[in-house]
């Protein structure tokens, strides 16, 4: 990717709206957008109204006196390096509509700019030193947040409160390389400038940290993906019913006949502010219809994929080997099991659901009547909340490369230890240093290659 022409690109949603946005950055940004843009008062100049707003018309030429006005436009142009991308920017604010918007691009990138690529603009922020990696990916889990919280933890790493840990722990490694590096060059020295206790001190001090901001991780994923929670059963225990009683509106369809459910609806919702994604699916059950017998696979795949599984039984019938072979595939999923139907007689032995489910997350219900749906809510939240789900933690981890890169530094600390343990020489202790400090600039693109920067770009929006 060159960083050194001009680029760009919508920069706003698609579809009809009150304005559209055009953004150019780069050298030529303000040539550019000059060839094209009239200001509407004689004698003004972009250049001359740094960071104002110039009202203007983008106008087509054709030839020496044909002349075509596109838009009436709002136009600011922002000098580098106090802008995104560090580089000269300048902003078409268009009408909304697809075609002006369109005609418009067409013409800037006729004139100079090339269209940029999916996360251009951030990266040019990354390789231009505004922003480091990690502050980069917080850029769209801002766009993404589904949730306040969700956004207050991405908002956070966008200011730079997990680089500042980060770099607190690079920094301490750094001290503790830097002294093994002049023990190992200089060994003629009487005296030692470290010695293998206070490594060990030290190393031990990094794993903690480490594995702190590691066991964050479930928590942070759950506030950017969402709680994955998913309700099975039998046919016609009530799964379709609770999914409408949990969200409050008849999105499923909810009837007699068994089997209405063929295939996975899932919905979000928020509980005190933790997301959650509700998957209602098919009854599980042997059955000769070729398009329920999609649905049934489907649904033991999504078992498979939940952080959080809903059983339904039906207490007014006994319990069959259907019922015990969705208990088993269940049972070691983080499970939460739904009697349903107290409005109606017993035949169901619980027992026997005690003795192969070891759970005390278990709700009697009347899921037609409203019964146990919060009580369903509020132990939603406590399952979650038991695993240390806060956002007092400026540093939480949500981001699966992150967490594999602070593992591995994790197992590079774990192998340090081990070689101080046994003294092993200093210049074998010495790669495993430089590992953890290698690991840990991953997260931050200190240490990263240009392949790994072309992925995570990849996955943005070409406006951002």
């Amino acid at each position: 990717m060159y960083i050194d022409d001009t680029i760009a690109a919508i920069v706003t949603a698609p579809g009809e709206a009150g304005v559209g946005i055009i953004r150019v950055s780069g050298k030529d940004a303000l040539e550019c957008v000059n060839r094209i843009f009239e200001p509407a008062r004689e004698g003004t100049k972009l250049e001359d109204k740094v960071r104002y707003m110039v009202l203007g018309h983008i106008v087509e030429k054709t030839g020496d006196l044909d002349r075509h006005t596109v838009d009436e436009v709002l136009c600011v142009y922002m000098k580098a390096p106090h802008t995104y991308t560090r580089e000269d920017v300048v902003e078409i604010n268009c009408h909304g509509g697809y075609l002006s918007l369109r005609k418009t691009l067409e013409l800037v990138l006729k004139n100079g700019a090339r269209l940029a690529e999916r996360g251009e603009y951030t990266k040019r922020a990354f390789l231009s030193g505004r922003i480091d990696l990690s502050q980069a990916e917080a850029v769209m889990d801002i766009i993404t947040a589904k949730t306040g919280k969700s956004h207050e933890l991405s908002q956070k790493q966008l200011e730079g409160k997990l680089s500042g840990k980060l770099a607190d722990i690079r920094h301490a490694v750094t001290a503790d390389l830097a002294r093994i590096t002049v023990a190992v060059d200089f060994p003629e020295e009487d005296e030692p400038d470290v010695t293998y206790a206070e490594l060990i001190e030290s190393t031990t001090k990094h794993l903690l940290d480490i594995k702190k901001m590691v066991n964050s991780f479930e928590a942070g994923k759950i506030y950017r993906d969402g709680l994955r929670t998913v309700i099975i059963g039998k046919p016609n225990v009530g799964k379709s019913s609770l999914l409408n009683g949990i969200l409050m509106e008849n999105r499923a369809i909810v009837t007699e006949i068994a089997g209405t459910t063929r295939d996975i609806i899932e919905e979000y919702l928020t509980l005190d502010g933790i997301p959650i994604r509700l998957v209602d699916t098919a009854g599980i059950r042997s059955t000769e219809d070729v398009v329920e017998k999609i649905g049934v696979e489907r649904s033991k795949e999504s078992i498979e994929e939940a952080d959080l599984v809903i059983l339904m039984l039906d207490r007014s019938r006994e319990l069959d080997s259907e019922d015990l072979d969705i208990i088993d595939i269940s049972k070691d999923k983080k499970l939460i099991v739904i009697i349903n139907k107290q409005d109606l007689e017993s035949r169901m032995d619980e027992e026997i659901v005690r003795k192969h489910i070891d759970t005390d997350h278990i709700i009697h219900a009347s899921v037609i009547n409203n019964q146990g749906i919060d009580e369903l809510k509020t132990m939603i939240k406590h399952m979650v909340e038991g695993e240390g789900l806060s956002t007092d933690n400026d540093y939480m981890i949500n981001n699966v490369r992150h967490k594999n890169a602070l593992e591995r530094a994790a197992k590079a600390c774990e192998d340090a230890l081990e070689s101080l343990a046994v003294e092993l020489p200093l210049d074998i202790i010495e790669t495993d240093f430089k590992n953890i400090w290698d690991y840990l600039g991953e997260i931050t693109g200190d240490t990263t290659s240009e392949t790994l920067l072309d992925n995570i770009f990849a996955n943005f929006c070409i406006g951002k």
